[in-house]
């Protein structure tokens, strides 16, 4: 079964892929997305490989027939993308040369343009899963892409802010937001030329960090060459100095920002960020997700951020010194 059933609690769909199940657990002697696996091919650097198990696909089957006039379901339409980082299975963000991550960024804005192309795809997806503590089952070096036919209830939500604060003001949340953190500095994790990374005032997570970029842009493929180069230099820091942290591989749902594709123009309100869910709060302890925050999407943070702020502006500051970050 693959579908989409209507939530008209929250006005949002949920996607129904009870296929998913099936998928493996990695077997400790094969991995299909090493080179010689026969599933992927034999030389390559980075590579859009097509999801085995997808929630969405361009040819859905036909929905169950269980709807009413008030139980909506419709096809489960769009794509699923696996985006492998290296062929190198023991390689991560974090580890990958500034000059390698750069491929991932632009094969990212690549497959963004290649999706947005088709008129019944809303909202692209990019984003990572790392770590076992999220549920990672393949710990090869990967990120997963995924094109909806509508707009996710959380990106409504943020799109409808950000577009009630230009509103209000004129200017740009994000803008407003970079600015507050700059000019307040403790929040702050580490500034390039292009992107600064922080931790905002009002983060969920302990160490939930913001990539935002500096330029009002509002995707990958407005991006220079030389703001693409920067990207991988942040995403390396920042992903590097969570490793520093606690000395341990450091887990992370990583999520990019960016406009809708195939509707109104966003460009005057709308800014690029990436957002970092990491489950941990210390070296083995776990911030779970309890009743307030699924029940009642309402979030608890279980540590000041502008002390993890500090923490983790250290980590990075030591990577950076260990690492050859031009590399």
């Amino acid at each position: 079964m693959a579908e989409l059933r209507y939530n008209p609690l929250l006005r949002d769909w949920t996607m129904v892929a009870s296929h998913r199940q099936q998928r493996p657990l990695m077997p400790t002697d094969y991995c299909p997305f090493c080179p010689g696996s026969g599933k992927v091919p034999d030389d390559y650097e980075v590579l859009a490989y097509d999801n085995d198990f997808p929630a969405l696909s361009p040819n859905p089957p036909a929905p169950d027939d269980v709807a009413t006039e008030l139980y909506k379901v419709a096809p489960a339409y769009g794509k699923c993308e696996v985006i492998l980082y290296s062929p190198d299975h023991k390689a991560s963000m974090s580890t990958l040369p500034v000059r390698h991550i750069r491929k991932v960024v632009d094969l990212w804005a690549d497959r963004f343009n290649a999706l947005a192309a088709d008129a019944q795809h809303k909202y692209v997806l990019i984003f990572e899963n790392r770590g076992p503590e999220v549920g990672v089952t393949m710990p090869h070096p990967h990120g997963q892409i995924y094109a909806y036919p509508y707009i996710p209830l959380k990106l409504q939500v943020e799109l409808a802010s950000c577009e009630q604060h230009h509103r209000e003001t004129g200017r740009c949340l994000l803008c407003d937001m970079n600015r507050e953190e700059i000019r307040f500095q403790r929040r702050m994790i580490v500034e390039t030329d292009d992107f600064i990374a922080y931790l905002p005032f009002f983060t969920d997570y302990p160490y939930g960090v913001f990539i935002v970029s500096k330029a009002h842009k509002t995707g990958l493929p407005d991006f220079t060459a030389d703001e693409r180069n920067d990207l991988a230099k942040m995403l390396k820091l920042v992903t590097a100095g969570m490793d520093r942290l606690f000395d341990r591989e450091f887990p992370y749902m990583m999520v990019l920002h960016q406009r809708p594709v195939n509707g109104p123009d966003v460009s005057p309100y709308y800014h690029f960020h990436i957002e970092f869910y990491p489950p941990l709060r210390d070296r083995d302890k776990i911030k779970y997700l309890a009743s307030s925050e699924t029940g009642a999407w309402a979030p608890c943070n279980t540590a000041a951020v502008e002390q993890t702020a500090e923490q983790l502006r250290s980590a990075v500051i030591r990577a950076k010194g260990e690492i050859h970050i031009d590399g």
